[in-house]
């Protein structure tokens, strides 16, 4: 089987392609795109590579064994993304988030946790940094990572039924396993801890309530992901969609809850509490009620492009430049005219229109 080829910006040119280059914001201006929308967060894809087989993200029958990987020569080194980090952060990124691919593959990667966690905002901030991991090497990497200045990880999680979870993940993993890493990532201070459950209407949408009352009083946070239509590979269905408004009826009826205000604007979760103390759940409604209206994020791929949506079907290449004779200057400039070109809505579009473009994977680009 070939691999999947992702398409570069000189292919698809955009409109931010051929506007002159964008100066970066004076110290205190936000860097907005055609929406209004600043840029905060980098989504930062270490690796292509994953020991999990999710139908939902990379199935078997498409990433199977003669899938070909990325070289690792084609990844950006851990120096090149800092650099690129740098440079965001200088345009206002002040979270960044390490994924995959399964990021904890990616070796050595507590280096690269602590170079990012050196870096501030120009205010003097130190960056929000965190990790999403199916959870599977966690336990055995919580304490380093925490040591190389980590502040908290998500770990998904589908079930917590063993033979329902090694048929999602198609793996041999145990759901101790994904447990004990959580119980790990707290013991050493990384947290709280995020456990994002994807659900699928008709597969795991039993899980729903045994997954809230398990981490009900946990000090961890249970988010309930709708199943979105995620790349080009995973069969996605609108009617295997359970809407954020079913799952927290499903739980509402067993544990009552109420609304909280968003920490930030551009906060993917929206935030609920149990009315008895008991803890705080998410809702993420990609499909149902679409958030793009207040997406902050850019997302940099394991061999340097830069993409503006997680549904994106082509990305901007910043290897070029990090591997050229550019300055800082340079490259902030390129991603800043990237940034202020940028009109992603596709969640805002899904349906008739969107439903035969080809679309980047998320195990390649992140969740």
């Amino acid at each position: 089987m070939s691999k999947v080829i992702y398409l570069s910006d000189d292919r698809h040119p955009s409109t931010s392609q051929d506007r002159a280059p964008v100066a970066p914001p004076q110290p205190g201006e936000p860097l907005l795109d055609t929406r209004r929308r600043p840029l905060h967060d980098l989504r930062i894809s270490v690796t292509d590579r994953c020991n999990f087989r999710c139908t939902y993200c990379m199935p078997r029958e498409v990433f199977g064994t003669d899938y070909e990987f990325m070289p690792h020569a084609d990844l950006l080194t851990f120096e090149e993304i800092t650099r690129v980090a740098r440079v965001a952060i200088s345009l206002g990124v002040e979270k960044i988030r390490l994924t995959g691919g399964e990021p904890l593959l990616r070796k050595n990667i507590e280096r690269l946790v602590e170079m990012l966690s050196g870096l501030s905002t120009p205010a003097g901030r130190p960056v929000d940094l965190t990790l999403t991991t199916n959870g599977t090497l966690l336990a055995k990497k919580a304490a380093a990572l925490k040591a190389a200045g980590l502040r908290r990880v998500t770990v998904s999680l589908d079930a917590l039924d063993d033979t329902l979870f090694e048929r999602m993940s198609d793996s041999q993993v145990t759901v101790q396993t994904v447990l004990d890493g959580i119980d790990e990532a707290a013991r050493v201070g990384l947290a709280p801890v995020k456990v994002n459950m994807v659900v699928r209407k008709g597969l795991n949408d039993g899980q729903i309530v045994p997954m809230a009352e398990r981490f009900r009083n946990s000090g961890h946070i249970l988010r309930f992901i709708e199943y979105m239509d995620v790349g080009s590979t995973n069969g996605w269905n609108l009617a295997e969609v359970l809407t954020g408004a079913q799952i927290l009826q499903r739980i509402g009826e067993r544990f009552p809850v109420e609304p909280v205000h968003a920490d930030y604007r551009g906060e993917v979760a929206a935030r609920w509490r149990y009315l008895d103390g008991a803890g705080e759940i998410g809702v993420i409604t990609s499909v149902s009620q679409p958030f793009c209206g207040d997406c902050t994020r850019a997302r940099l791929s394991p061999e340097g492009k830069l993409f503006l949506c997680l549904f994106a079907n082509h990305g901007h290449d910043l290897r070029a430049l990090v591997r050229g004779r550019s300055s800082d200057e340079q490259l902030a400039a390129r991603m800043a005219s990237i940034w202020t070109g940028r009109d992603d809505h596709y969640s805002e579009m899904r349906g008739k229109n969107t439903a035969s473009l080809h679309k980047i994977e998320m195990s390649y680009i992140g969740g």
